[in-house]
């Protein structure tokens, strides 16, 4: 291999090992377990450090694996609908996800669990890491397609520092709730990536930005995933009652939006038929659009009316805002992240906001003081006294009403649309030096620049795909798809 091929493909190589050399450096520097996985500490005088018992991991273990699953391969899956991208959507997607996963445990661990020497470790640092690599996850779908393993990489390590500061702001600064982190994840991810897309600001009109019948159906196993552990990742790290509501107000959510996606979908489409764009991705917004409300007392009618809304909207940002941005504003949304993530989130911004306004301790009893920590009363007084006889472990507040709380909310979600796009912008920028190198015109969409592929692909593309303007394979093929809509 000469030298010059090499500073064409293999840059990424000195990259992804020097960052993985500094990974075990600063993991031997400042990570240890925390005193639930650590052989030498009792958790308690009279426990036994050798059982479960009074060990978190099982209760978070099981929700923890079905996000986990989520990321590999829900997210992987789904961005498989590019017929000529398959290995990059599901590997890259697997790659960037492990870098994450490490670099986030050391930024969010320095907010949340470092003692002044050492960053603790609990099964919740796995969880939020995994929160954590959904929010780069989704601004990946943004730009799929049209940027290297490497920018993704460079992308990834400055989305995350700038997310766990912003994370940080909102729930130990602002001290908002979001339990299914449809503001702090799925808004951040959304618009920052877009911020990235406007930046990079290619003409990437290209017949391989499309799909196959069976690149679809890939995508659809994704989805499916992603739907069915979609209550998971909303109720991940609640508690007690709270994380019940959680799930059944996710589950709910979910499937109103089902519905209501599929209806919309052959609304809008020519002929009346279902779109495989809408019906991959607006099936999911659901579980976006409760995420913030999810564990508050919204009530299952609630949940459904937020799910309906949900799909309705991101149908419609599909079939008719996608194209406009992009034709408009020059920003090109693979995957369609603004219609999944980015509206379904600022809608629950505003209903976690209008719940939280509206939140009564008649209504939630003392469990309002965990719910929003903020309104509990401040340290010393009288009511913070008697209130922490009926609640362990009571945290001091900080007297919020609940008006207060709901404007708390809604200005979280204003700074995280900042912050998210003014980081997205400087990102880009950076990932348009030219040290980073940039996709050629012709391999747009094409995982022959980054992988080895079989022979066949070479001489034989498309061979068993139909495209989606082939209306003569079935009778459910797309018909008079617009340009604009994208996945994901």
């Amino acid at each position: 291999m000469s030298c010059k091929h090499f500073l064409m493909h293999g840059r990424h190589i000195p990259f992804l090992l020097g960052i993985q050399v500094a990974f075990i450096i600063l993991f031997g520097v400042f990570v240890e377990y925390d005193k639930e996985a650590h052989s030498a500490r009792a958790f308690d005088k009279d426990a036994n450090a050798t059982t479960n018992e009074g060990n978190s991991l099982g209760h978070y273990y099981p929700m923890f694996q079905d996000v986990h699953v989520m990321m590999f391969i829900g997210f992987g899956f789904l961005m498989t609908f590019l017929k000529k991208y398959g290995y990059s959507a599901v590997a890259v997607n697997f790659l960037i996800a492990a870098i994450v996963l490490q670099w986030a445990t050391l930024c969010q661990g320095f907010y949340h669990t470092f003692d002044g020497q050492k960053i603790h470790i609990t099964i919740t640092s796995l969880l939020n890491a995994d929160f954590a690599s959904a929010t780069v996850l989704i601004s990946f779908g943004a730009v799929i397609g049209v940027t290297t393993p490497l920018q993704l990489a460079v992308m990834a390590v400055c989305e995350i520092a700038i997310f766990a500061s912003n994370e940080h702001l909102g729930l130990e600064v602002l001290r908002i709730s979001d339990i299914g982190a449809s503001m702090l994840v799925h808004v951040f991810g959304a618009y920052f990536g877009l911020a990235v897309s406007c930046v990079l600001r290619r003409d990437v009109t290209s017949e391989k930005e499309g799909a196959s019948y069976n690149s679809d159906i890939f995508a659809m196993i994704g989805t499916i995933f992603l739907w069915l552990f979609w209550p998971s990742f909303n109720a991940g790290l609640a508690e007690g009652d709270a994380q019940h509501r959680a799930v059944i107000n996710t589950y709910y959510s979910l499937a109103a939006c089902c519905v209501t996606a599929f209806a919309i979908s052959s609304l809008v489409s020519k002929e009346h038929k279902f779109d495989m764009v809408h019906i991959q991705n607006s099936t999911l917004a659901g579980g976006v659009a409760i995420g913030t409300a999810a564990d508050m007392m919204i009530n299952p009618f609630g949940a459904m009316i937020v799910g309906s809304i949900a799909g309705t909207v991101s149908v419609l940002g599909y079939r008719y805002l996608t194209p406009v941005i992009n034709r408009k504003f020059g920003i090109h949304d693979t995957c369609g992240v603004h219609n999944l993530h980015g509206m379904p989130g600022v809608i629950a911004g505003i209903v976690g906001a209008i719940t939280a306004a509206a939140a009564t301790q008649e209504e939630y009893g003392y469990s309002l003081y965990r719910q929003f920590s903020a309104r509990g009363p401040l340290e010393g007084t009288p009511e913070y006294v008697e209130l922490h006889h009926h609640i362990e472990h009571l945290h001091p507040g900080l007297g919020r009403s609940a008006s207060m709380q709901g404007g708390y909310q809604i200005a979280t979600l204003f700074i995280t649309l900042a912050i998210a796009i003014s980081g997205g912008l400087v990102t880009g920028l950076i990932m348009r030096l030219p040290i980073f190198g940039k996709v050629p015109r012709d391999h747009l969409f094409d995982d022959e620049l980054s992988w080895e592929v079989p022979e066949s692909e070479h001489h034989h593309q498309g061979i068993s795909q139909v495209s989606h303007h082939d209306t003569s394979a079935s009778p459910m093929v797309h018909h008079g798809k617009a340009v604009g809509d994208t996945h994901m």
